[in-house]
């Protein structure tokens, strides 16, 4: 007997989008990645350190949790965040159109594109106060195996080419955490700060 009402449709089931080389040049899982590089630890991902790389932890309005990690590096910065999945399907087509939706609301803009992880978003968001112009962003994601990495490029590389190159590298090499603790699709997988790092609160972004 199907637990989905007779009056609701089926969930509709996407198919993964990720690059065919995803398992072999990232992003990785933990169970793909190489366990004697010197990865920073930041639970649900891991981060390959690199001269002149800054990491922030961004912690949500009014509480401690952190919900997203920013990666600044030549004059460009990535946000990601790491979420549950199913196994078998993936989130980021639906997600997208979640994407270009929201943004829409807030008056900007979303062209799709086709980039190196796939498909994704080039948005063109309202100008920050004080700013003229809009903001530029990148919208980009993977599903891997039973997690999600999306992926925000802002700066220099989301309008020039050359910029991306790096900061798309940066990307692939993410290691995604997802433990074995059941967990909702769409929840975000826990994000903490570095046990080296304890006793130094980072950066914080609300």
């Amino acid at each position: 007997m199907s637990d989905i009402p007779a009056d609701q449709p089926a969930p509709v089931e996407h198919p993964k989008s990720a690059p065919e080389d995803r398992a072999e040049r990232g992003p990785l899982d933990e169970s793909e990645a190489n366990a004697v590089r010197p990865y920073v630890d930041l639970g649900g991902v891991k981060i390959l350190p690199r001269p002149d790389l800054r990491v922030r932890l961004e912690v949500e309005e009014g509480g401690k949790r952190v919900v997203a990690v920013a990666l600044d590096f030549q004059e460009s910065s990535l946000q990601v965040q790491p979420f549950a999945a199913p196994r078998s399907s993936g989130l980021w087509h639906e997600i997208r159109e979640q994407i270009a939706a929201q943004i829409a609301k807030q008056g900007g803009s979303v062209t799709p594109l086709t980039g190196p992880f796939g498909p994704e978003l080039r948005a063109e968001l309202p100008p920050a106060a004080g700013a003229q112009g809009p903001r530029i962003a990148r919208f980009i994601g993977v599903d891997g195996p039973r997690w999600f990495l999306r992926g925000v490029i802002s700066g220099t590389a989301a309008v020039d080419a050359s910029a991306a190159a790096p900061i798309e590298e940066l990307f692939r090499s993410i290691v995604v955490v997802r433990g074995s603790t059941p967990m909702p699709p769409r929840d975000l997988i826990p994000l903490h700060v570095p046990p080296s790092a304890q006793a130094t609160p980072p950066a914080q972004n609300a």
